[in-house]
């Protein structure tokens, strides 16, 4: 069945100039700095490595990284990129791995791209499983913003430079904890349709859905900069180690 939210090649096309316009490629050396400290120069694995954004510079600081993504034209992209970098087609949800990692990581968003609560305790489940004894799970989430809703709705412009404009039409199913968005992406002439769907989390559910799965958070920062995450952040990067072996 076609999935409207899928990564597929039209997204995967874009996907490079679409992070960068919005800086997250060059947020890229900040995030692996940050990994590379709690991988202790070990391996690691990602969670949606898309195109190797972070994995790349991850990998080129030492650490040994694999990775899992769902779509096969972010994996062709990643494998365009470098063959430094084991990856295979997965379920992050469901998931499982012969070898064990000092760092498992899901980044920008990618944890509530799983629609279902169901889904995300079973990935923290997955990377549990997937740690050695001291490794670390590092899950990276915005904020939810429920300001500017009106009827369920919302539309804001994401960014405006002299070439390009992001316009992102949003709505809320707060029964299903939802954010159901269409970004147009309007560049000279052409207009780029880049839908989404995620399930948002607060930091309070994400630490009680890791503790389910025998997880119990060490650190929470409020960038990859390790800014205090306080009333005013905007997302988190949340630390968590086994407390059950």
């Amino acid at each position: 069945m076609y999935d409207a939210f899928a990564y597929d090649e039209s997204v995967a096309s874009t996907y490079e100039r679409f992070t960068n316009l919005l800086g997250k490629v060059a947020e890229a050396d900040e995030t692996s700095a940050f990994l590379e400290r709690l991988s202790r120069g070990g391996c690691a694995l990602e969670l949606g490595v898309g195109n190797g954004r972070v994995a790349v510079p991850l990998s080129e600081r030492g650490v040994k990284v694999e990775g899992i993504d769902n779509s096969d034209s972010m994996l062709e992209l990643l494998a365009k990129r470098t063959d430094l970098i084991k990856a295979w087609k997965g379920d992050i949800a469901d998931f499982s791995s012969e070898h064990r990692y000092d760092l498992v990581y899901c980044v920008y968003g990618t944890f509530t791209l799983l629609s279902r609560r169901e889904e995300q305790i079973a990935c923290l489940r997955s990377a549990a499983e997937a740690l050695k004894e001291n490794g670390v799970v590092v899950i990276e989430v915005r904020v939810p913003s429920l300001d500017g809703f009106v009827s369920g709705q919302k539309t804001t412009a994401m960014f405006v430079d002299h070439e390009n404009t992001f316009v992102n039409a949003v709505l809320h199913d707060p029964i299903n904890q939802h954010f159901i968005s269409t970004i147009l992406w309007f560049s000279g002439a052409s207009v780029t349709r880049l839908p989404q769907r995620v399930r948002y989390v607060y930091h309070q559910e994400l630490d009680t859905m890791a503790e389910c799965v025998g997880l119990g958070l060490t650190e929470r920062w409020g960038d990859w900069a390790r800014s205090a995450f306080t009333n005013e952040s905007k997302g988190h990067i949340s630390v968590y180690r086994r407390t059950s072996l």
